[in-house]
């Protein structure tokens, strides 16, 4: 195994959109990065990305195929490979891989995203991010006036307030004694929103699309998609050496990575872009926000610089003046 580390000014733990832009824009400040990617897009299921300003429909892989490429021009450094641990050192961070390189860095950008933990629906994975979906904006024009069932969750009712924009067929099933809020009741009634008490355990379709759900009670009803809410997880594990923990996130949907407004961290030197930070932003929305990082913590590293020049500056002017008395 080689011991002696590579070295960078960033190491960004995640090849994703937000990932690569940030990778972009500091590649473009010349800084020296290097980008640890296992592969494993949290979008790879889905067909095509969307609501992304001239990439809508794009195989996820594609875009990020094209998002390497456009970086590596700026020399930004790829790893194929899995970030296994991290710890502080002298001048920032040691990151191990788990092929056995080790990397020095300055910096740290956390942009692996979060995973999503399905619902407890046997064969519901199957179909995920094809007709087994969450986000009307990512996938609702896909199932427009189709007949869409909805998962009972706790966001359930307003998941099927979204999918009502795109379809005079939604229908939530429920557990049978499920009970309702009066106003979300008067809402559902309202738009014409069915609600059946019948529970979800699983679905059964072909070619990787669901075309039934089944109930608990052995009946089955055909259908066209299935709205569900996943949690979220942000993966952190690979940062605790340097003790960074997420956080549940306010809304309940699962957990995230705090930081402040512009993505830094309460660790010293670790930032977190994307859906770490934001587990509901949209591909086009983890892009931005990688930019944005991306420029903070180049800003963060120039005045690093600035503050070590006008010292070094002070130091040789206070050992001019001692030469000369």
């Amino acid at each position: 195994m080689n011991t002696t580390p590579d070295t960078f000014d960033v190491a960004i733990i995640g090849g994703g959109a937000a990932g690569l832009a940030a990778a972009q824009a500091l590649g473009r400040s010349r800084r020296s990065i290097v980008v640890i990617d296992a592969g494993e897009p949290r979008n790879a299921p889905a067909e095509g990305v969307h609501n992304f300003l001239t990439r809508d429909g794009l195989p996820p892989r594609e875009l990020l195929a094209l998002g390497r490429k456009e970086a590596e021009g700026y020399g930004v450094r790829f790893r194929d490979a899995r970030a296994s641990a991290t710890r502080r050192n002298a001048d920032g961070f040691g990151i191990e891989l788990d092929d056995g390189t080790m990397l020095a860095v300055r910096k740290i950008i956390l942009a692996s995203g979060v995973s999503d933990t399905l619902p407890a629906v046997e064969g519901l994975e199957a179909s995920w991010g094809k007709n087994a979906l969450h986000c009307p904006y990512c996938h609702g024009w896909e199932v427009r006036d189709q007949d869409i069932a909805v998962l009972d969750s706790p966001f359930a009712v307003h998941q099927a307030l979204m999918f009502r924009q795109l379809s005079d067929r939604v229908t939530l099933f429920t557990a049978p004694r499920r009970e309702f809020d009066p106003v979300e009741r008067e809402k559902l009634e309202a738009r014409g929103i069915g609600v059946v008490p019948q529970e979800i355990i699983a679905v059964r379709g072909n070619d990787n699309h669901l075309t039934h759900v089944v109930f608990r009670d052995g009946g089955e009803r055909a259908v066209d998609a299935l709205v569900v809410m996943p949690h979220f997880a942000a993966g952190v594990e690979v940062l605790s050496g340097v003790g960074l923990e997420a956080t549940a996130h306010p809304s309940g949907i699962g957990t995230y990575v705090a930081t402040d407004e512009m993505g830094k961290t309460e660790i010293p030197g670790l930032w977190a872009a994307g859906n770490t930070r934001d587990p509901m932003a949209q591909v086009m929305m983890a892009a931005a926000d990688g930019l944005r990082v991306g420029a903070m913590v180049n800003a963060d590293l120039i005045q690093e610089e600035t503050d070590a020049a006008v010292a070094a500056l002070r130091a040789g002017a206070v050992a001019a003046v001692g030469q000369r008395s």
